[in-house]
């Protein structure tokens, strides 16, 4: 009976792929229809058997860094194998497959779940249109083959956090795989074995008082990309260069925030060790990584214990572990060998996923710029690496709108600030001293008060000469200090901060008579012969002309002042 029973559903998603679930613009593409009688022969022999065996058969892509010694001074004659698996909750404003709003951080516990979501009898799945739209985002920006055809699976486990007793995942025919994503230090690409879609679990968390298990069904149903790589990368450096490239696109694509400590981007590493070349030695998976700097650590601790075990003798066994964050090191949660069963099968309330190609080929139209295309962008406009590097960084943090609504970051602040201006001297105002007083204040860039309009004309100002640069900085500070909407020119004027005229030589005399009666011994010191002495004078001048006078016209007077 259970074989009639698993023979059902298989069958169903070969003969009728028209009755999935079709996503397309138009019509949808007849599926699978020129293996069909091979696959239905193959379906009645032994259906599971067969879809695992085509994960096997699938192609991957070669790595040729195989071949390649990868020497490091930490561990010499050993070489470190690592493959990470990232789960990254899509920023959808409904979860995967009911109504039920997604959950937000510092929510009151269990108040946005459904019937279905906390699995009452009888309840059905209804596929979020969006989450498939942000999941086939994400593939295409890392280079991955997106199936036309793809199907949902039952993962069978006993679990407080997993009411339905099963989790709906794509196991063994994914959204999309083969795909690769170019680390940004060195030419190295990592290659990504598949994309799939999943639901989340709820989130437990221990009473150590009262010694039992909350459960917080808030986050149970929220959609979930699981992107597997390849084991490709040779340190933690990578290991951590290739999280924070995943990041930074799927931020850009708005597909999830990225945010690791909240709990949105969580990593499964495996790691193995091997002498170089032999074949890689025995894996072990590190658990809920949720930092970049601990999963280095982890990944470090873990080599070293795999070495010792190795060198002593010793065989590394197939575990499971934890990552101590106290300690520094790995614990064992359980081996491979107790793994649980999860009993995979297709999900029989779920249709298949058909995507039509004009369905993607209308995604990828409309994908923004990928941050490899944004650098290149901004170095053709003459900025410095440093600069870009500054603009990138910050505007990676920015915040991810739910369902692919784009934020608006640092890079959209330095573009709409550019237009009809030097992008030279514009981003010297942004990361010099925009930036430059956010951080003081222990500001973030989302935090900034200072509109497009205002920096623009700020700029302009200087530019123009109606506002000295000291000036400009002292406005530029008081806007973010007071929140000001007001225009720079209303707020120069108010702060008498508008610069001295070339002609009226009166004011800039007075004030450098005033500063050389002030240091009299830097006065000195410049009519004995040290012109060094004078930026001192200079800047004594700026300091009483609250930086209106010009800095190049005080040092003239200064010293036609002190050749008298």
């Amino acid at each position: 009976m259970e074989a009639v029973w698993n023979e059902r559903p298989l069958r169903r998603r070969f003969e009728q792929p028209s009755r999935g679930i079709c996503l397309s613009t138009s019509t949808c593409p007849e599926v699978f229809l020129e293996r069909k009688v091979k696959v239905l022969m193959l379906v009645r022999r032994c259906p599971w058997h067969f879809i695992q065996l085509h994960q096997l058969w699938r192609p991957r892509q070669i790595h040729t860094r195989d071949a390649e010694a990868i020497h490091d001074k930490r561990w010499p004659g050993w070489q470190v194998v690592i493959g990470i698996e990232v789960h990254a909750q899509i920023k959808s404003r409904r979860k995967l497959f009911s109504e039920s709003f997604t959950s937000r951080p510092g929510e009151t516990p269990n108040t946005t779940v459904s019937a279905f979501d906390s699995a009452f009898p009888g309840t059905l799945p209804t596929l979020n249109p969006k989450c498939v739209e942000l999941a086939v985002r994400t593939a295409l920006a890392l280079n991955s083959k997106v199936h036309y055809r793809s199907a949902f699976d039952r993962k069978h486990y006993f679990y407080s956090d997993l009411p339905a007793g099963y989790q709906i995942t794509q196991r063994y025919s994914p959204l999309a795989s083969s795909g690769y994503v170019k680390l940004s230090k060195g030419d190295v690409s990592v290659g990504i074995q598949q994309i799939q879609l999943e639901q989340d679990t709820a989130k437990s968390t221990f009473d150590g008082l009262r010694r039992t298990s909350l459960v917080d069904l808030n986050r149970a149903g929220s959609g979930l990309m699981e992107i597997v790589s390849e084991p490709h990368m040779r340190s933690p450096e990578e290991a951590a260069d290739y999280v924070r490239t995943l990041q930074a696109v799927l931020r850009c694509v708005g597909s999830s925030d990225g945010n690791m400590e909240q709990g949105s981007f969580r990593c499964d590493v495996n790691v193995s060790v091997n002498k170089h070349g032999q074949p890689h030695g025995t894996r072990c998976e590190i658990k809920n990584l949720n930092s970049v700097k601990f999963m280095m650590v982890a990944i470090t601790s873990e080599v070293f214990r795999h070495i010792e075990l190795l060198e002593s003798g010793h065989s590394v066994p197939q575990d499971t572990r934890g990552f101590d964050e106290n300690r520094a090191e790995t614990f064992r949660l359980r081996s491979k060998a107790d793994s649980p069963d999860y009993r995979y099968m297709p999900d029989p309330n779920i249709p298949p996923l058909l995507l039509s190609e004009e369905y993607i080929e209308t995604i990828r139209k409309t994908m923004p710029d990928l941050p490899d295309a944004t650098r290149a962008r901004l170095l053709k406009l003459g900025l410095s690496e440093r600069d870009t590097d500054v603009l990138m960084a910050v505007d990676s943090g920015r915040e991810v709108g739910f369902d692919g609504e784009l934020g608006k970051g640092a890079v959209t602040y330095f573009d709409s600030l550019a237009q009809q201006r030097d992008p030279k001297v514009v981003v010297n105002w942004m990361t010099h001293e925009l930036i430059g007083q956010l951080t003081a204040r222990k500001e973030t860039f989302s935090d900034n008060p200072v509109s497009v309009e205002q920096l623009g004309e700020l700029i302009d100002l200087v530019q123009a000469g109606k506002i000295t640069g000291t000036s400009g900085k002292s406005l530029l500070k008081h806007i973010i200090a007071n929140r000001s909407s007001l225009a720079p020119s209303v707020l120069a004027r108010e702060l008498s901060l508008e610069a001295v005229s070339e002609d009226d030589n009166a004011s800039t005399r007075a004030w450098c008579v005033e500063a050389i009666e002030a240091l009299p011994e830097e006065a000195e010191a410049v009519r004995q012969g040290n012109p060094r002495v004078l930026n001192k004078l200079v800047g004594k001048v700026m300091q009483l002309s609250r930086g209106r006078a010009d800095a190049k016209n005080a040092r003239v007077v200064l010293e036609d002042v002190l050749r008298r």
